[in-house]
């Protein structure tokens, strides 16, 4: 019997595995990097262990992480989902330690390991599956090929090449990619299917040659290659089709005597003809949906199972309802899925009913690894939080998600969260059509991993003229953000007045006669100027110039209330880093005041790079001297487990560039590319 576990991972999964522990009445060890000292995780565990480094190399070291658990004196080890957790070495040394391994056999995660080499098994086993073809083979009648990395996932080392003269650089690119994030550079190429959809099989399996099918998932909203959205049941797949799918995801299991938790993914073309992808030996993010319609708590079969408990005689539990799950993420879409970074200073989801459990009925469910106070790096993966709802049927489930996200209270860092809820009000997600690219065809796949042809373009068009796509659209429309910025203003003058030594007591703004209006300015959601106005007399504050026809109904420095239209509506103002947040149900919108008398910026010389968040050089495509065009590759800055691509402003010759492994700041100086005379920039 197990007594204690170490869980060798961070953040939100590193929570949802305590839960489990906690309630089986097990001890918890957390280990930790330097950046995660404060965080969740470290503080709700019995115990936590430093390690040495800082980032994702600390959670990288197999012999730290075993001693972790030795100094700890915890007897088992969960490895979570992403760093170790697909290590056979990490599984070898854990039982070579004499600690339990919560997870499948070394051997079963090594014939795993590379994609290659399990595209083989899966034929074997009377799999379906796709060709995997070595690159230089590759001939235009193979065209659209995806290069992936053999070993890793999560989007990391995979571009889409539509044109054999784009195929060795997406190559090259993919190698560095893998080798950088896994330490392995082979790669494959697949045929790419256009609009196929990805479908994935829950597995149990004991010890005992039980194998459970525990469901499907539909993962098909990505970004990147990396799942956005996913769902239990796969919605409009067919019970021929889904039972074809469980069948092989137990013959895959069974011809590599797998136990415990994993995945078996698959995709499917538009025919409905299926292909295996790839087995995930470890929990999936996306196992709470799995566990909303079935009741399991797959982290305690994980445990059970571990420990020799064989799986009940009957079968999996029947699918009740359905359940959606959306990942927030630290990021911009309309921004080429930059990552943001800061301090959290409210996370706050009012309509979710659990934590990192399934509800006692229909409803919300949060597992987050973030609260107030957490700071957010670029250190990490950006996903925050990951918030599910489960409904009696599918229109249930998105509608309740929809409405929580939207209704949340996220403060000090951006996210995705207005994306996550334009999407699940999609009328093509809503009826089911979803696919691999469909964020894609809204423009929103970004110019980074997907190489295009050989102008290395993105895969995805932008909107006629340019823009932001409407799923990137903030949630408040034109007049919202108005509204919430009179609001923000109305709370200042209240905040003030109530922290103004003398007179006090006057209502905000008081005068005995009018006044001119008081104004003030805000950069609002999409870097617009928004600009409000208030008079001030003896009833208090009176809104002017654009917002004359409102009234205010009441105004403290935590919430305004404001009849506009005819109908009386509440904003709820926070502040927080220099930023002003109001909630409503027009829509959350996020305000920063502009400086009544800013300070002169600096001129930044035509043709310089500015890095645009804090991140680390990847790989160099250009060197000092060198000629390059407009938009060629200059470098690969890494964030948040993602490569963002610093191309070149305008034609001309490199005058710097910074070399590899560089860490960079929020505007640091990458490059500078001194324009050819006579063009757009040149002096």
């Amino acid at each position: 019997m197990i007594g204690t576990v170490l869980v060798a991972n961070r953040g939100e999964i590193a929570r949802r595995v305590m839960r489990t522990c906690r309630d089986m009445g097990l001890g918890t060890v957390a280990v930790y990097a330097l950046a995660d000292a404060g965080a969740p995780h470290v503080r709700e565990a019995d115990a936590a262990v430093p390690l040495d480094g800082d980032g994702a190399r600390a959670y990288l070291r197999p012999e730290a992480l075993v001693e972790a658990a030795e100094r700890a004196g915890a007897d088992a080890v969960h490895p979570g989902y992403g760093f170790l957790s697909e290590s056979a070495a990490f599984a070898r040394a854990v039982a070579g330690a004499g600690l339990t391994w919560i997870g499948p056999p070394a051997e079963a995660i090594e014939a795993m390991g590379s994609k290659t080499a399990a595209k083989a098994l899966a034929e074997r086993a009377g799999v379906p599956v796709s060709a995997a073809l070595e690159p230089e083979r590759v001939t235009e009648a193979d065209l659209p090929v995806l290069v992936k990395a053999s070993a890793g996932g999560g989007g990391r080392g995979m571009r889409v090449v539509r044109a054999l003269a784009g195929l060795e650089a997406s190559v090259q690119a993919a190698r560095a990619e893998a080798a950088s994030a896994f330490g392995d550079p082979a790669v494959f190429c697949e045929p790419y299917v256009e609009r196929g959809r990805h479908v994935e099989v829950q597995v149990l399996a004991d010890a005992h040659g039980a194998v459970w099918a525990v469901g499907d998932r539909d993962c098909s909203v990505q970004r990147r290659h990396q799942k956005v959205i996913e769902e239990a049941p796969a919605p409009g797949i067919g019970d021929g089709l889904r039972e074809r799918l469980h069948d092989a995801a137990r013959r895959m299991a069974g011809a590599i005597g797998y136990t415990g938790a994993g995945t078996a993914e698959f995709l499917v073309g538009e025919d409905g003809e299926a292909a295996f992808l790839e087995m995930n030996t470890r929990l999936q993010v996306e196992h709470p949906v799995t566990e909303c319609v079935t009741g399991l708590d797959l982290v305690e079969w994980q445990v059970r199972i571990a420990e020799g408990e064989p799986l009940p005689e009957g079968g999996p539990p029947a699918p009740r309802g359905h359940a959606v799950q959306a990942r927030l993420y630290a990021e911009d879409p309309a921004a080429g899925w930059r990552p943001y970074s800061g301090t959290v200073a409210r996370f706050d989801v009012p309509a979710a009913r659990t934590r990192f459990a399934v509800p006692d009925g229909f409803g919300v469910r949060v597992d987050a690894g973030v609260e107030a106070g957490t700071r957010v790096g670029v250190e990490f993966d950006p996903m925050l939080a990951k918030v599910i709802a489960w409904g009696r049927d599918r229109g249930d489930a998105l509608r309740r998600l929809a409405a929580a996200l939207a209704g949340a209270r996220l403060h000090g860092v951006g996210a995705n969260r207005d994306l996550l809820v334009r999407v699940l009000r999609h009328p093509v997600f809503a009826a089911g059509e979803m696919h691999i690219r469909f964020l894609a065809e809204q423009g929103l796949d970004g110019p980074v991993p997907d190489g295009g042809g050989a102008d290395g373009r993105a895969e995805g068009a932008r909107p006629p003229g340019g823009g932001v796509p409407e799923l990137a659209l903030p949630l408040a429309d034109a007049r919202a953000v108005r509204l919430s910025a009179l609001a923000a203003a109305l709370a200042e003058a209240e905040r003030n007045r109530a922290e103004a030594p003398v007179l006090g007591a006057l209502p905000a703004g008081w005068r005995n006669l009018p006044s001119a209006p008081h104004v003030r300015r805000y950069r609002g959601p999409s870097g617009e100027e928004v600009e409000v106005a208030y008079a001030s007399g003896r009833t208090g504050p009176v809104p002017a110039g654009d917002a004359a026809g409102v009234r205010v109904h009441g105004a403290a420095p935590d919430r305004v209330e404001l009849l506009a239209d005819g109908v009386l509506r509440a904003f709820a103002v926070a502040r927080a880093e220099g930023a002003v947040y109001v909630d409503s149900a027009l829509g959350p919108v996020a305000l920063v005041p502009e400086d009544r008398f800013p300070e002169r910026e600096a001129a930044v010389p035509p043709g310089t790079l500015l890095a645009p968040m804090p991140g680390t050089v990847a790989r160099v495509a250009a060197a000092a001297g060198d000629r390059v065009e407009e938009g060629a590759p200059l470098l690969w800055l890494e964030a948040m487990k993602m490569e963002h691509e610093i191309r070149a402003p305008v034609a001309g010759t490199v005058a710097e560039v910074a070399r590899a492994a560089t860490r960079a700041d929020t505007g640091t100086v990458l490059a500078v590319v001194e324009p050819d005379p006579g063009a757009d920039g040149a002096l």
